[in-house]
């Protein structure tokens, strides 16, 4: 088999293998060179008429296209066509699972459970950036006590130049206080400049956190200086340490497990494999009690009537709400929700925001959608939860875990090299090359899908990857340490 026809009603096929200009494939004659992970047309279409894939459209030909056409931004642009979602005509509940599955964990006295035990060293501004980062670096990893696993400074560029109350400075702060109240954070300490414009004290009150012995603060001007800070944070730390060691994991249930599900440098293939095997995955997270967030608001425009067609009326509601805001917001400036595929998407076979899209949305599997939450707020309901937020990756992904992800799933074609802390990272490749080519990045392999495995079987390795993930085995970007500079705060307001 040389192409892939996902839908009966698909007017283009995937092809599965560089195919060279007059090859003859299940009975067509291409027309022109066609790379691995593009579509060619299996019949004709008229210009303006719809062309469709996954069974649904991806945009409109800009010109004939005949059998065996390749077919990409040269004949194919994107489609305003209404897409019907009648809410709520698929909204049903999963069946539950006949053998529950567990998975060690660490329990938290709030009732969540911890994949990891760490530590974090928050700043308030960036103006303490160094000088938590020196504190975190004196506490390697290979020093550490058994049982606790990293020290982690999160710096970021903002705090500071805006109102001390403004949009901002408040959704800083909400992230902020998600991973201080994290279940994989056993201790906390926030470091500030001491004059900033995101005071500790007022931020701690805002968001309901009390200093304590494993939440403790530090201002650099009342310690009196970078060298005695820095000290300073190292003692903190020390106790830190000896209140995070105490924590011992023990048997979990499912339903203490929250997933953000990612995609980056997505190809053709996404949507065939890692995609649809990662959303039944997460179908069988859901129905043992667990929960799952989908994002990244730009890059599921176009397909948003697959979710509306799971949500109640509130739920669909806001969720529409968001997609507007983006809407306006890119046309404010001066861009298009349509002009989301990147140069490595468009080099991997995807051509427009549709299709990317429709694939990028099947991460999350079938269950009914539960709910949707601002950037970085906490999680309110178990199943399945929209959390708005920008389509780039750290940033994204930043917002999850501060609503309390405690595991990333994040799928790739082109390649990535992401990985997040304090939840660690499972990264699934879209195809063979990638696995093998960045091996050491790459956690599953979801290629065999297209040699036959079925996506459930494949959906079933990724569920028990993510319960050992959680259970303490290192993913592909822990081991090479990556995850201290992908804490990327939503920064959306202006600086003064």
């Amino acid at each position: 088999m040389s192409l892939l026809r996902l839908h009966p009603d698909d007017d283009v096929a995937v092809v599965l293998t560089d195919l060279a200009a007059g090859a003859s494939v299940d009975g067509l004659t291409l027309r022109d060179a066609v790379a691995a992970g593009h579509k060619v047309a299996v019949r004709a279409v008229a210009p303006g008429a719809p062309v469709r894939r996954y069974g649904q459209v991806i945009g409109v030909a800009a010109a004939d296209i005949g059998p065996g056409d390749w077919v990409h931004t040269h004949n194919l642009t994107m489609s305003e066509a209404d897409r019907a979602a009648e809410v709520g005509m698929d909204r049903r509940p999963l069946p539950a699972p006949v053998h529950p599955a567990t998975w060690s964990g660490y329990r938290r006295a709030d009732g969540r459970w911890g994949t990891r035990n760490t530590l974090a060293v928050l700043t308030s501004v960036n103006c303490s950036a160094t000088v938590a980062r020196r504190i975190a670096d004196a506490f390697p990893v290979d020093a550490l006590p058994e049982g606790v696993d990293d020290v982690v400074a999160y710096t970021h560029t903002g705090g500071c130049g805006g109102a001390s109350d403004g949009d901002d400075i408040r959704l800083l702060q909400r992230t902020l206080a998600g991973y201080a109240r994290h279940p994989n954070v056993a201790g906390v300490l926030i470091v500030g400049l001491g004059c900033e414009a995101n005071q500790i004290p007022d931020w701690l009150a805002r968001e309901g956190l009390t200093p304590g012995p494993a939440l403790r603060t530090l201002s650099i001007q009342e310690a009196g200086g970078t060298l005695k800070a820095i000290e300073a944070g190292k003692s903190i730390v020390r106790d830190l340490i000896a209140v995070a060691a105490k924590a011992r994991r023990e048997p979990a249930p499912v339903s203490g497990l929250a997933v953000g599900l990612q995609c980056g440098g997505s190809d053709g293939w996404s949507g065939v494999t890692a995609n649809p095997a990662l959303g039944r995955a997460v179908d069988r997270l859901i129905a043992h009690g667990g929960s799952a967030m989908l994002s990244e608001t730009p890059e599921i425009w176009g397909a948003e009537h697959l979710l509306l067609r799971r949500a109640d009326p509130d739920t669909a509601r806001r969720l529409m709400d968001r997609l507007a805001w983006w809407r306006d917001h890119a046309e404010a400036n001066g861009m298009a929700l349509n002009n989301n595929p990147s140069p490595g998407n468009l080099k991997g076979g995807l051509t427009t925001i549709l299709e990317k899209s429709l694939g990028a949305v099947a991460k999350a599997g079938s269950a009914p959608l539960e709910d949707v939450i601002g950037y970085a707020q906490p999680l309110r309901k178990p199943g399945l939860t929209f959390m708005d937020s920008p389509g780039y990756d750290p940033c994204s992904a930043t917002g999850q875990i501060a609503s309390g992800a405690n595991l990333i799933a994040f799928t790739t074609g082109r390649g990535s090299v992401f990985g997040s802390k304090p939840a660690p990272c499972l990264k699934i490749a879209s195809n063979a090359r990638l696995a093998g080519w960045m091996a050491e990045d790459v956690d599953v392999d979801a290629s065999p899908v297209l040699d036959g495995e079925s996506l459930d079987a494949m959906g079933a390795r990724i569920f028990d990857r993510l319960l050992l993930l959680a259970s303490g085995q290192p993913s592909a970007s822990e081991a090479l340490g990556i995850g201290d500079a992908e804490f990327v705060p939503w920064q959306r307001g202006a600086y003064l």
